[in-house]
């Protein structure tokens, strides 16, 4: 691998079959938004590219929970005229295309991490940062200019950027970015969830997430073992399942989550959670067969020793450099796993199973066990203790409470503090005014979100006399945080 430096933006190459590839990466993606501003990144890569004119070649962008790439293949004279053009863009964006671009972003309709993944993260962060990876905040029509300006100058500098390329620079290759600071990556994001729990969402199938050391080659050889006898044992034994797939997510220098989640067929998917759980918890009790850790690390072997992932390698050190995690070459990776022991794997992967977090799809009870024999307890905000003894309380209409008795039960209390709402089904949720990152106005009625991922809607149908508390949270709320329903939403 090689560096190079060009316009103050280091480039890393190495010699790679094929036609050249460039990646210009970009070290800010959806976990550097708030939930208002949620969105602005994606609409910041989308105005760059909408200048560009009909490219005969290989071209594309792409943002994630921590990245931003801009890419290109051809010949060296298509990716110097590729890149001189985005980075122009970039310097002087075309906000004037917003609306438009807004519209082309609810039509692609996209998210920054698989939605069983995202929701993993959105228990273990909250509705911040790396939780910030289901949601669609407010909408892409309602993201204020001020942000998408902010955001460019922020992040979109060569002072945050690092240029990949599969060949050694092309002759005349520029990149004309405004000069900026890299942003202080040496923090680690608070986790809100530590210990070990499973939680319903609207997710297409279940996923387990442990909060670890990504550098640890004991869990990651954990995960990869996990991986496979899930596919054996879903899949190919007994026809439950199509995908088993890995995501990992960088909450830190080096820290962060592991995850691995499963499609289920239709009706089946009660069936393969417990199956899920139940292999993780026998492979933290008993670990890999000295057969399993031989198998993975040989099939990372071949992969890594494959020209064809020069380019992901290459990736791979250029994230390195712009997140602040450790970067070891694939000598280094290589010499390690060889060194790595079965026992290892499983102290790895027991230490893991304590933070474990099992998300499952709605209507799922798992009825999941940790290896003590112990119940695995319901986590989410629904186990809030009961509503609170001050406060204006809210009551459903009296057409509803004649005839519905989950109606009956539900409540919404306001005190000076925040919210609370019982809900029909009994669950206790509640959002502090202080930790509020969004509230959606609605005439009448708003919707807030808390950073501890609850939603309480303030709504006419489901409140009576909503009045005084629709003013309580105008009041209590900035109002920087509030933003009209969005457009492109639908009713529901």
């Amino acid at each position: 691998m090689h560096r190079d430096l060009i316009d103050d933006v280091p480039v890393l190459w190495a010699d790679a079959p094929g036609p050249l590839t460039a990646a210009l990466i970009f070290g800010c993606g959806a976990r550097d938004e708030t939930f208002r501003t949620l969105g602005v990144t994606h609409l910041v890569e989308h105005l760059a590219m909408s200048t560009l004119p009909r490219l005969h070649h290989e071209h594309n962008a792409q943002v994630d929970l921590e990245l931003t790439q801009f890419t290109a293949t051809g010949r060296p004279d298509q990716v110097v005229a590729f890149l001189d053009r985005v980075c122009r863009a970039l310097a002087d964006l075309p906000v004037d295309r917003a609306d438009r671009e807004s519209g082309v972003l609810a039509a692609e309709d996209g998210c920054a991490a698989h939605p069983t993944a995202g929701a993993l993260l959105t228990h273990r962060y909250g509705i911040q940062g790396l939780g910030l990876a289901p949601f669609s905040g407010p909408g892409p029509d309602r993201i204020p200019l001020d942000a998408v300006r902010d955001c460019a100058a922020r992040y979109f500098h060569a002072g945050n950027a690092v240029l990949t390329l599969t060949g050694p620079p092309p002759p005349g290759l520029r990149l004309p970015l405004p000069a900026g600071d890299r942003p202080d990556r040496s923090g680690t994001q608070p986790v809100l969830v530590t210990a070990s729990s499973w939680q319903e969402d609207t997710v297409p199938g279940p996923g387990l997430g442990v909060h670890g050391d990504l550098a640890d080659q004991g869990l990651q050889l954990a995960m990869a073992v996990l991986q496979e006898r899930l596919r054996e044992v879903a899949r190919n034994q007994r026809g439950l399942s199509y995908d088993v797939s890995c995501d990992r997510a960088l909450a830190g220098p080096d820290g962060g989550d592991r995850m691995i989640h499963l499609d289920a067929r239709d009706g089946e998917e009660q069936q393969v959670a417990e199956l899920l759980w139940q292999q993780a918890v026998l492979l933290a009790a008993e670990g890999p067969s000295a057969e399993e850790v031989a198998e993975e690390a040989e099939g990372t072997r071949e992969f890594f020793l494959d020209p064809r992932t020069v380019a992901l390698e290459l990736e791979f050190a250029a994230n390195a450099e712009l997140l602040g995690w450790s970067y070891r070459s694939v000598a280094d990776r290589l010499d390690l796993l060889d060194e790595v022991t079965p026992e290892q794997v499983r102290e790895a992967f027991a230490r893991a199973m304590d933070s474990a977090l099992l998300v499952v799809p709605i209507g799922t009870r798992p009825g999941a066990r940790r290896a003590d024999g112990t119940e695995l307890p319901e986590g989410g905000c629904a186990g809030t203790a009961g509503l609170p003894a001050g406060g204006r309380t809210f009551r459903a209409p009296l057409r509803d409470r004649l005839t519905d008795a989950g109606a009956r039960r539900a409540r919404l209390v306001v005190t000076g503090e925040g919210l609370w709402t019982r809900m029909p089904s009994g669950g206790v949720h509640h959002i502090a005014f202080a930790d509020v990152v969004g509230v959606e106005v609605h005439t009448p009625g708003r919707v807030v979100f808390g950073r501890n991922h609850c939603v309480i809607p303030v709504m006419p149908e489901l409140f009576a006399g909503i009045g005084p508390a629709l003013t309580a949270v105008d009041e209590a709320v900035p109002a920087e945080l509030h933003y009209p329903a969005s457009a492109f939403k639908n009713a529901d």
